[in-house]
């Protein structure tokens, strides 16, 4: 995961063979395979604009790479019916493919890539040209078939909401190196520097002087390091050994099941909480409290 540009899909290109990096080594199964070629490397590859063949139809399609190895029909025919009722395409199998809906295509593309079983399925960004609908509905199955093929997927987004939902660790580059590898949980609620503090979720940025004025016993680190603090994080009755920071209300925010309220502090500094619409939000007062312990400190030399 990472932003536009960063080389994500250059990085996938050159797994598969398409592209040679200039240093450094690709394994699988820990063999090197950059002498390998593109077709004897077993590596699926689902693109964003599906690259299906326009003439076939849903069978054929997905057929295409068994025919190319020469198995037998019946076997075939197995295999690809045994994957279409996995995408939920069987019903579909006789139909031309340029006449099936953006989801549709993406299921086809995705069943032809599985039905080779790969060692290794790469997806670039398979779901960007999708509605939010269906591509919440093809992340959930995306994820489901991973965990009943038991299969490596490597899936490359620039949507953190989608890494976090189907991911079960997730490499977040940033122009071209690895800023950190780990769960959906550990990157956000430890992220190793501001670049991944930024990127995943929303954030509150303080630096040490706009803490340490509200109380006498921060125990933060001083100038040394910036502090983040997630909006749901933020409290609203006060807390023990809490920071205690004035506020007004500026602006209520209703973003579906989340809302957002936006505060600035008696220095002007704008301060944002997240609640689920659910729930009340009764001031205590005109104050906002942080927890100490929920306050993310990042070192300057990794911080933006």
């Amino acid at each position: 995961m990472g932003p536009s540009g960063c080389g994500k899909s250059t990085l996938l290109r050159c797994i598969t063979g398409l592209e040679q990096p200039k240093t450094g080594s690709i394994l699988l199964d820990g063999q090197e395979i950059q002498a390998i070629p593109t077709k004897d490397r077993n590596i699926g590859f689902v693109f964003q604009n599906y690259a299906l063949f326009p003439t076939m139809s849903v069978f054929d399609n997905v057929a295409f790479g068994l025919k190319i190895k020469k198995m037998k029909s019946e076997e075939i025919n197995e295999k690809v019916f045994k994957i279409l009722n996995l995408v939920n395409m069987t019903e579909h199998a006789d139909k031309n493919v340029q006449l099936l809906s953006g989801g549709q295509k993406q299921r086809v593309a995705l069943a032809r890539s599985l039905v080779t079983e790969p060692k290794v399925l790469l997806l670039d960004e398979p779901l960007s040209a999708l509605d939010a609908r269906i591509r919440k509905q093809l992340q959930q199955d995306i994820r489901k078939i991973q965990q009943e093929l038991k299969m490596t997927m490597i899936f490359v987004t620039h949507d953190q909401e989608e890494a976090m939902r189907i991911s079960d660790r997730i490499f977040v580059l940033e122009a071209g190196r690895v800023s950190q590898v780990s769960t959906p949980e550990v990157l956000y609620q430890k992220p190793d520097n501001a670049f991944v503090a930024e990127f995943i979720g929303n954030y509150n940025k303080f630096d040490w002087l706009e803490l340490a004025a509200y109380t006498d016993h921060f125990s933060g680190n001083g100038n040394r390091f910036v502090y983040y603090l997630r909006p749901e994080l933020i409290q609203l009755e006060t807390i023990e050994k809490a920071i205690k920071i004035p506020v007004t209300l500026e602006e209520t925010i209703n973003l579906g099941n989340i809302q957002r309220y936006v505060f600035h502090s008696d220095t002007g500094k704008k301060i944002i909480v997240d609640r689920l619409n659910n729930e009340y939000l009764q001031l205590s007062g005109d104050n906002l409290y942080i927890n100490q312990e929920d306050i993310i400190q990042i070192p300057l030399a990794y911080s933006s």
